[in-house]
């Protein structure tokens, strides 16, 4: 009877974990002992800390100057040409002059912004091809970018989809009018996008030049470029890592939103950013452009949480601390 036992012992080892006390649960931790004295010090701590970082945002974002140019009035000249589809190919251009009453020191960002424009649609944020932006060869048939993949005699876009084809292409240069004397303000182009997206997510098809690595495909149709003459001053900055283009391929969660366009180079008269004066927009032709500082909003945004947890956390600790002392009152 033994034998048969350790027979089947052998054949079916036990499945009872070893008596270890890390498979037992038995290592030793550390159990906070949750008293008056630390709850109600944990509370106060983390308010004073959330007050104090509320302030330095709140300070930061207040000293943020931010100026908005709506150019759609006074360009809209180029809106009512582009109402006729079969202009779209036509370039239209308008100016648009504002005055810097104060000097902008520091960085100096320049956004484009849109408002109505829902790129938070299903069929609009899927229709694109993520293996395709890596620059893999695939077959986009398959992906979700339709009705965008391939035109009637079977070349495919590059890139595919909805939101590659509907990129904001305006050209908007800066002037500053200094006297008689108009100097054009020196902008960055590139830098302007996340490093993941750059170097990760976006990646050009392995090839000597581009123009052969993208040979067999076309220019998605409301583009006037192909995606390899994105950038004709910077090769660095074509094709699917064109700064412009992942920036756009970024989708946004409201109608309304801001993209980075341009950064101000610190160069000659502007070493230290936009001297006050006269300045001029030239658009080539949607609504808003701005130029600020920093991103003021998210900054002041993100101060006014804290100083929000800061009220919580410290209503908590004084209901707690009002509760506890009646209760010692009514047990003495």
């Amino acid at each position: 009877m033994k034998n048969k036992k350790s027979q089947e012992a052998q054949t079916h080892p036990s499945r009872c974990p070893d008596n270890s006390a890390f498979k037992q649960q038995k290592l030793p931790a550390w159990k906070p002992q949750l008293t008056i004295t630390t709850v109600l010090s944990s509370f106060f701590v983390t308010g004073v800390f959330c007050l104090s970082v509320g302030v330095c945002l709140v300070l930061s974002a207040n000293s943020v100057r931010e100026i908005q140019i709506n150019y759609s009035d006074e360009c809209s000249d180029c809106s009512k040409l582009r109402e006729n589809s079969s202009n779209w190919n036509n370039e239209c251009y308008c100016s648009v002059d504002f005055m810097l009453k104060e000097d902008m020191l520091g960085d100096v960002f320049m956004y484009y912004g849109l408002q109505n424009f829902y790129q938070n649609h299903r069929r609009y944020v899927i229709s694109r091809s993520n293996e395709q932006l890596l620059g893999r060869d695939v077959n986009i048939q398959k992906s979700y970018c339709a009705p965008f993949t391939t035109y009637r005699n079977g070349t495919p876009m590059a890139p595919c989809g909805a939101i590659a084809n509907s990129i904001f292409n305006d050209t908007i240069d800066l002037f500053y009018n200094l006297n008689s004397s108009v100097i054009q303000v020196p902008l960055l182009k590139t830098g302007n996008s996340w490093w993941t997206d750059k170097n990760v997510k976006f990646r050009n098809p392995k090839s000597h030049n581009l123009s052969s690595a993208f040979a067999g495909t076309a220019r998605p149709p409301y583009w006037q470029k192909p995606v390899y003459l994105l950038d004709e001053e910077d090769e660095r900055n074509n094709g699917y890592i064109n700064d412009d283009f992942i920036v756009w391929m970024r989708v946004s969660a409201f109608s309304t939103f801001r993209n980075l366009y341009r950064r101000v180079s610190h160069t000659k008269q502007f070493a230290d950013g936009l001297p006050a004066g006269n300045y001029t927009f030239h658009i080539s032709y949607k609504a808003i452009s701005s130029l600020s500082q920093n991103i003021g909003i998210v900054l002041k945004d993100l101060g006014q949480v804290y100083h929000d947890l800061w009220r919580a956390l410290m209503g908590v600790a004084a209901k707690a601390e009002l509760r506890i002392s009646g209760s010692k009152k009514r047990t003495g």
